[in-house]
């Protein structure tokens, strides 16, 4: 099934391609293409992948050349989702050369950085296959782009967390001190009109306040940079009471083990600060028609 774009996904999506073909194409366009190429010289390209990874994005390359020229058309090889390898053609283009070559660029950056998202994903989920733990990600993104990237990590296998702070409650270090504690801390937010009916979370450093927050009858405990020994010790207390959640230098490395002390979740900043993009290329393969003829 291809995936779908929710409204408030296709307005992030359409305000972010405005702002990168603005800045690519700028006052004049692509002025080496119109200096050299016909004005409707029609031609045929290919993406291909040049590694292997997840592919994310490919509604919104859609969305690039809809922006660009209409009747570029777009036929999709592979589903947002799946594994390729490399050399595998992701889509098909068809349309007016200088129309494919304004796109080009854009187009392949969208694609490229929530591909590579994805890819990084699939890798931290196949990590912990096996277990009972869940990859989610954080709001460790890029600014303005934090629909796409969690779209795109949907796409690699993992959940997303809360979108921002409007739509789950987390009670984080900094909340907790400044508020005077655990305790204090959630009964205002209990208090809170604007906070009625989310889910709360809270974040614990310690043993103790785990047991604390336990108390509390919260949604979910954040258990925030704990070793494994200790992890397994926190799943022992809670013994399934609220669902727990790993946090804090989540490798590759390491997450298997985190994974295997009985955590619920474990949250990675990486699968969106750090997730390097994957290889594709797009390549004019040959003239269809001159239409100037």
């Amino acid at each position: 099934m291809q995936p779908t774009m929710q409204p408030t996904f296709t307005i992030n999506v359409d305000s972010l391609i405005h702002l990168a073909l603005e800045e690519d194409l700028g006052e004049h366009g692509d002025v080496t293409s119109r200096a050299t190429l016909p004005s409707k010289q029609r031609s045929f390209a290919r993406m291909i992948a040049k590694s292997r990874g997840v592919v994310a994005g490919l509604p919104v390359v859609r969305r690039v050349f809809e922006h660009i020229d209409p009747g570029v058309m777009i036929s999709n090889k592979v589903q947002d989702g799946t594994l390729v390898e490399p050399g595998t053609v992701i889509a098909e283009l068809m349309g007016e050369v200088r129309s494919l070559l304004a796109g080009e660029r854009t187009a392949l950056n969208f694609i490229q950085r929530l591909s590579g998202i994805a890819s990084l994903t699939s890798r931290y989920v196949e990590a912990v296959k096996g277990t009972n733990a869940v990859i989610l990600d954080t709001r460790k993104t890029t600014p303005g782009w934090r629909l796409l990237e969690k779209y795109a990590v949907r796409m690699g296998g993992g959940q997303n967390h809360r979108i921002g702070l409007y739509d789950m409650v987390m009670v984080k270090d900094n909340h907790i001190d400044a508020a005077g504690g655990i305790v204090q801390a959630v009964k205002s937010v209990r208090a809170e009109p604007s906070a009625a009916g989310l889910a709360i979370e809270v974040e614990v450093r310690t043993l103790n306040e785990l047991r604390v927050a336990l108390s509390l009858n919260v949604n979910r405990i954040m258990l925030d940079n704990m070793d494994e020994k200790m992890m397994r010790e926190a799943v022992r207390i809670a013994d399934g009471q609220v669902p727990l959640e790993a946090s804090g230098n989540m490798t590759l490395e390491r997450v298997r083990a985190v994974a295997e002390t009985g955590v619920n979740f474990i949250s990675v900043g990486a699968l969106t600060h750090s997730a390097p993009s994957l290889d594709i290329s797009m390549k004019i393969v040959k003239e269809s028609r001159n239409d100037s003829t």
